[in-house]
Order: C-alpha cells, then sequence, then structure tokens
C-alpha cells in the first residue's frame, strides 16, 4: 500500500454536518486533556514515546484535536493524507514508537464515544477508523521516508590524508 491508496481511501470519507463539526470542535480542548490524562497514566508511556517525550506528546494531542476538527470544518483528504504521514516521521525522529499511535488513537476514540453525542460520533468516527487502520501504511511509506533522510555512512576509504 502507497500514498496514491491512502489518498483513494481518504477520498472515501465524507465531511461530518455542520453541527457534528461544530461539536467536536467546542470539544476539542477537553477532548486533549483527557487524552493527555490517560495517556500520561499509562505504565508503558515511555516505551511508547521515548525518554523526555511528555511535552511533545501532550503537544501533539492538542494539534491533533485542531487539526481533526479543522478536517471536519473543511475537509482535505490530501491534507489529512500528508499530514498523518508527516506526523509519523516527525514524531518518529524524536524517539515515538510505532506502536504509540494505535494506543492513542484507541483511547482518543473511547473518549469522544463517552463525551460527544451519538451521532456527532457516527459522523466522526469513520475518520479516526481510517487513521488507526492506516497505521501499518503510514509505518511503511515512513519508514521509507525516513531511511531516504539518514545520511549515508562515511566511506572509510585508504586512511590516507587528502
Amino acid at each position: 500500500m502507497n500514498l496514491q491508496y491512502l489518498l483513494q481511501t481518504a477520498k472515501q470519507l465524507r465531511q461530518p454536518s455542520a453541527p457534528a463539526g461544530v461539536e467536536f470542535v467546542a470539544s476539542q480542548d477537553s477532548l486533549a486533556e483527557e487524552l493527555n490524562r490517560r495517556m500520561s497514566a499509562r505504565p508503558d508511556l515511555e516505551k511508547l514515546i521515548g525518554a523526555g517525550n511528555l511535552a511533545m506528546m501532550q503537544d501533539n494531542s492538542r494539534n491533533f484535536c485542531r487539526f481533526m476538527g479543522a478536517m471536519f470544518r473543511s475537509y482535505e483528504p490530501e491534507v489529512l493524507a500528508q499530514t498523518a504521514l508527516w506526523v509519523f516521521r516527525a514524531y518518529r525522529s524524536h524517539g515515538f514508537k510505532t506502536t504509540y499511535w494505535p494506543a492513542n488513537l484507541d483511547t482518543f476514540v473511547e473518549i469522544a464515544r463517552d463525551r460527544l453525542a451519538p451521532a456527532a460520533f457516527d459522523e466522526i468516527y469513520p475518520f479516526f477508523q481510517w487513521l488507526i487502520v492506516n497505521i501499518p501504511t503510514f509505518v511503511t511509506i515512513s519508514d521509507g521516508q525516513l531511511a531516504d533522510t539518514v545520511p549515508p555512512e562515511p566511506s572509510h576509504g585508504t586512511g590516507k590524508q587528502p
């Protein structure tokens, strides 16, 4: 699966109704706060995000909710796919493990299901389901992108000075 697959499947998502988007945006700060509370309480948190990355994770939760709120107001499939790939590259380069995203997204879905009206949740859930289902694809694509940014090993040559 590749970027074309991500774009094709992202185009199948339908922008939530205005009331669902408004409800999500009105709740996004409290959703992010609760996500941070629950994730911070995990005994395996450091294994998921790496040492010293708590503030980065907390910022990610707030930015994630704001971003999704923007998507629910004006959905752009390519922006969703490209941003998800950017997040995987950026956060993995800071020590986040690929196991972070299933834990984070599953926790977020539980919170949203509890805090949003059922009709609003039903309209936004497909976006989170798309993110969850595509975690392996994000990993595969970002693996390639991260490998392309790793500098080559220095050549050892003959050891003679130029």
